[in-house]
């Protein structure tokens, strides 16, 4: 059980603290309400964009990370097509520096030319990199609009295409800036060796005085149901022939998510899993094979990706996956394979409780959806899944009108 004290300033800065006195460190975590998903569709990739630019300096601290190493902290962030978050962890005694730092953001980045250009060419430097240049880089830059037809999951957090963030004005970045970066869009959660009332002092000290931003309500357009199978063959130079299937499912927020999970973990989690068993180990069709959900706030996808073993079609490897699939939809999971999953949840989230940083960013995610209390009750949630409930949510979502299948073939 995870204990949190929570609070709100009048600039609408949500501040949730968790005491844990077995760390000599604290962590802060800033989670801003916003993603890929909040982006002009002709001004893509600038949340990710952010999540650089954030470390370029603000008005008051021109260098952000020599003041948070001279006092022994770390920091880093990430992005996602739904937030970005960004954290610091250090002893607790330098707790002050942490707020310093993270407010003058907040109330300020040092907006300049140059600080743009850097970042711009970082992050197109690792566009190039990550995304064009690596084998099977290119993979969610394919999947996604084939996926999505109008919702804007159809691009990747880093942007549709470079052009978006080469052409990307001081002025564009500003108002992304005004609009997201702002208390009222945040959760901020201070976890570690603290006490309650010296966040309280500290957050009315270094946060209260910032002011409020626009009251943002998403207005997103609903993506509608997919109703034909959907299919895109692409030739590159790797070294071995990939499948990707992404099927439509529910979003983070829905009951109806928790079987789900249990689906990939049934299908995928460990060595004793169906498809490692059967299709890797068994029938060798396949070098690496996996499922998984993406876990986004609006609907999303789950997806199986596997490489194909040396001769294997990909007929051959596109059947044996829907044949698993038929398996999970036909008969029902049995009473020992789901206890096996259902124990893994329960032990790494167990293990993840003993971290800070995982602690603190877990509880601000969970806020975000609704309520912090729920880091204490998703366990609950996935030992209450039943066999029938798998069954149920594998017969929804394993149609073959709801999928997408990308066919990565290896330049022979």
């Amino acid at each position: 059980m995870i204990k949190f004290e929570k609070f709100i300033l009048a600039n609408g800065l949500k501040v949730i603290v968790h005491q844990d006195k077995s760390t000599p460190l604290a962590c802060i975590n800033i989670l801003y309400d916003v993603g890929s998903r909040d982006e002009n569709p002709n001004q893509t990739g600038f949340a990710h964009l952010f999540e650089h630019l954030m470390f370029g300096g603000s008005v008051n601290i021109p260098n952000y990370d020599e003041p948070l190493q001279r006092v022994g902290g770390e920091n880093n962030a990430f992005t996602t097509n739904d937030i970005t978050n960004y954290h610091i962890t250090l002893p607790s005694e330098n707790l002050e520096t942490g707020f310093w730092l993270e407010s003058d953001r907040m109330l300020s980045l040092a907006f300049s030319e140059k600080s743009l250009e850097v970042q711009r060419s970082v992050v197109i430097e690792e566009f190039k990199q990550r995304y064009l240049n690596q084998p099977y880089g290119d993979v969610w830059l394919l999947l996604r609009p084939m996926a999505y037809k109008i919702h804007p999951y159809l691009w990747d957090t880093i942007g549709k295409e470079i052009s978006h963030i080469e052409n990307a004005k001081i002025e564009d970045v500003k108002n992304f800036f005004k609009k997201f970066y702002c208390p009222n869009n945040a959760i901020m959660v201070v976890a570690g060796n603290v006490e309650l009332d010296e966040v309280k002092r500290l957050s009315e000290k270094w946060f209260a005085t910032i002011a409020k931003g626009p009251e943002n309500k998403r207005n997103l357009p609903k993506e509608p149901e997919q109703t034909e199978a959907r299919s895109l063959t692409v030739e590159r130079d790797v070294p071995v022939d990939a499948i990707y299937k992404a099927y439509h499912m529910c979003s983070r927020y829905d009951k109806e998510y928790y079987a789900i999970d249990l689906i990939s973990d049934v299908l995928s989690q460990g060595n004793s899993s169906r498809l490692h068993k059967t299709l890797i180990k068994d029938k060798k069709m396949f070098s690496d094979l996996h499922a998984y959900v993406m876990g986004d706030f609006d609907k999303g996808l789950f997806v199986i990706f596997g490489k194909l073993s040396k001769g294997i079609t990909m007929e051959q490897a596109d059947e044996a996956i829907n044949e698993e699939l038929q398996k999970i939809k036909t008969e029902l999971v049995s009473v020992d394979e789901l206890t096996k999953v259902k124990n893994k949840i329960e032990a790494s989230h167990t293990f993840g409780e003993i971290d800070i940083l995982n602690k603190a960013t877990n509880l601000a995610v969970s806020e975000l959806l609704g309520n912090a209390n729920m880091i204490n009750e998703e366990v609950g949630k996935y030992l209450s899944v039943t066999a029938k409930q798998i069954k149920e949510q594998a017969n929804i979502i394993f149609k073959k009108e709801n999928c997408s299948t990308l066919y990565y073939k290896s330049k022979k």
